[in-house]
């Protein structure tokens, strides 16, 4: 397979004082056979990205590299990628099979294999196998999206580049389907760079995850890290809720730290806190704040609870600083005290 690697890749569309900047000095790397997924909001350069990665861009500066060989002027068709968009693109005067093994008039098939038994191979892998003779509109949106996985990976891609393959499909579907989807990224071992704004669903399929916002990357970690561990404040609070609290720090004492926020004295645990009279910024997940726990107490002004099934989503506010719960039942009346633990605490940055 390939390893991908981006050197300081930027991307200005217009060259006047009006211009755009896409992309600004991207860094990454992408590991052979890995599960890279790039998240981030609308307009943050996700698919910027990808398009570069794919040839369809010509970066404005930086590189683009195959196993340390550089793209620069590679065209599209010469690079080795599969791709699938967000709309499938499927051909409708064509089958099931032709779509697959369209690819496959421009290449060869693996080696040893024939055209006929690589699509029926594909077919069987995306749980297509008697489908081959359908033509893609006697076609679910899920079945749909397997005929075009199976027709990106039929001439047996080095690279493998998914964008937002799945945003068109309900919930239930997508989550079955993002099963599948790395059952057989596993399989073929394909080297795989996925799109998506949904966290949930980049937390949940891939290897690492690389979070983007403004045309750069925010922070690159596997998907524990970057829920436990944010790095900046923008990850803390776009990466599943979070509460963040701003602060100064009073004391600091190894790895203990008491922290001014409106007057009140929190105090957090862990190796990597600001020294004494810093500006900090730290943030405690919803699940971590919780009724029962006597350190770093908060009385949080009920606004909006939710009820979704297992718990209860409670927003409010504290001192002014919206808030949000996760609480076994409804709370009753129009306030509740809850508390977090030092450790619970995590330190990011302001930006």
């Amino acid at each position: 397979m390939t390893e991908l690697r981006l050197e300081g890749v930027s991307k200005q569309y217009g060259t006047d004082a009006g211009g755009t900047t896409a992309l600004a000095g991207i860094d990454l790397t992408v590991r052979d056979g890995e599960f890279f997924t790039l998240v981030g909001p609308s307009g943050c350069g996700k698919t910027t990205t990808l398009r570069t990665i794919a040839g369809f861009e010509e970066p404005t500066d930086g590189t683009v590299s195959f196993d340390g060989t550089p793209m620069t002027g590679v065209a599209p068709e010469k690079r080795d990628v599969g791709v699938v968009f967000q709309s499938y693109g499927l051909f409708p005067h064509m089958t099931v099979a032709e779509n697959v093994g369209y690819g496959l008039r421009f290449r060869d098939p693996p080696e040893g294999t024939t055209v006929d038994e690589r699509v029926a191979a594909l077919l069987e892998l995306v749980d297509l196998e008697r489908m081959g003779e359908r033509n893609p509109d006697q076609l679910s949106g899920g079945q749909q999206q397997r005929v075009a996985l199976a027709r990106a990976l039929a001439p047996e891609p080095d690279l493998l580049l998914l964008d937002e393959p799945m945003s068109a499909l309900d919930a239930r579907l997508r989550e079955s389907l993002r099963r599948q989807l790395t059952q057989i990224q596993s399989t073929l071992g394909v080297t795989t760079v996925y799109i998506t704004h949904d966290q949930q669903e980049a937390l949940a399929i891939s290897d690492r995850v690389a979070v983007m916002s403004n045309g750069r990357i925010e922070q690159v970690a596997t998907p524990q890290e970057i829920y436990r561990e944010p790095s900046t404040r923008f990850v803390a609070e776009f990466v599943g809720e979070n509460n963040v609290f701003d602060g100064t720090v009073r004391t600091r004492d190894g790895d203990r730290a008491h922290v001014d926020v409106d007057g009140t004295t929190f105090e957090l645990a862990g190796p990597s806190l600001p020294a004494d009279g810093q500006q900090t910024s730290f943030c405690v997940r919803p699940t971590a704040l919780t009724r029962g726990v006597e350190q770093n107490q908060l009385s949080v002004t009920l606004e909006t609870c939710e009820f979704r099934g297992e718990h209860v989503r409670a927003y409010g506010r504290w001192n002014g600083t919206a808030v949000v719960l996760q609480l076994d039942t409804v709370p009753e009346g129009e306030a509740v005290s809850v508390g977090f633990e030092p450790a619970a605490a995590h330190v990011v940055t302001s930006q």
